[in-house]
């Protein structure tokens, strides 16, 4: 049995009247792929920055790892990792540059041959970040998340406005990150990638949860109500047809 690596438990946060998080609790257990969906305006963004300590909440408990976000919200720094949005990386550093930068940031001896490696950018060592493909920034930026080698890391929408290759790529290297022990939150708008990569989900809308299981019982549970999709369901669909046709190769831009 997985031990819970994150609690939260009856979490609010108020903006003056208007209430953007009411009163959530859920649990994510150490080594799993959490996916936390929503439309925009759910409260998913503000409930994962409280968590990753960079918003304040207005009441609730927090824990990570048996760490208090109230006492110790420093420490919890310590053992998360968060995706930048690209705007964070200096365009003319190269990527070497870039990963000693942030790791001097975190204080932290980094093998950045290593780092490169694990997320396939070891040929782009020397290469400026601004002259990577959309699919290899996404994965540099993922390589940041790692430097201080943490227990959980945060993907926000992850392979936004990818190929469909760049987008399965992604999907194997969070994967393998999982494989290796680390404990990963995603937001998503694509249900396809919560159902491939989420061991379980939780369904935001309107500062509440409404759903929270495996991807396989949600499914099973609306089809046993009866639901039927309108459209016969083939056995592939186009992205299927796209990726056999033009193949699984990493692409450059």
């Amino acid at each position: 049995m997985h031990k819970i690596i994150i609690s939260v438990k009856d979490l609010k946060k108020n903006y003056g009247n208007f209430s953007a998080v009411k009163g959530i609790s859920f649990d994510v257990l150490e080594g799993e792929i959490f996916g936390l969906l929503g439309p925009n305006g759910a409260g998913k963004s503000t409930t994962l920055e409280i968590i990753e300590t960079l918003r304040d909440k207005t009441s609730g408990k927090v824990i990570l790892d048996n760490i208090d976000l109230d006492s110790d919200p420093d420490k919890i720094k310590k053992i998360i990792g968060v995706q930048l949005q690209t705007s964070g990386f200096y365009p003319g550093l190269n990527l070497t540059e870039l990963i000693k930068l942030f790791g001097g940031l975190y204080n932290q001896p980094v093998n950045v041959g290593e780092l490169l490696e694990l997320v396939n950018l070891k040929d782009k060592a020397k290469s400026k970040y601004k002259e990577l493909s959309g699919g290899q920034k996404q994965r540099f930026s993922i390589a940041t998340t790692l430097i201080n080698q943490p227990k959980i890391i945060f993907l926000d929408e992850p392979t936004t406005g990818l190929d469909p290759q760049a987008r399965r790529n992604l999907w194997d290297l969070i994967k393998d990150i999982r494989n290796k022990g680390t404990t990963v939150i995603i937001t998503t708008h694509y249900m396809d990638e919560a159902e491939q990569l989420c061991d379980r989900v939780a369904i935001m809308d309107e500062g509440k949860i409404i759903a929270l299981d495996t991807p396989d019982k949600l499914i099973d549970e609306l089809v046993a109500t009866g639901f039927e999709r309108p459209k016969v369901t083939k056995s592939a669909n186009l992205e299927d047809v796209f990726i056999h046709l033009t193949g699984k190769d990493f692409r450059e831009d």
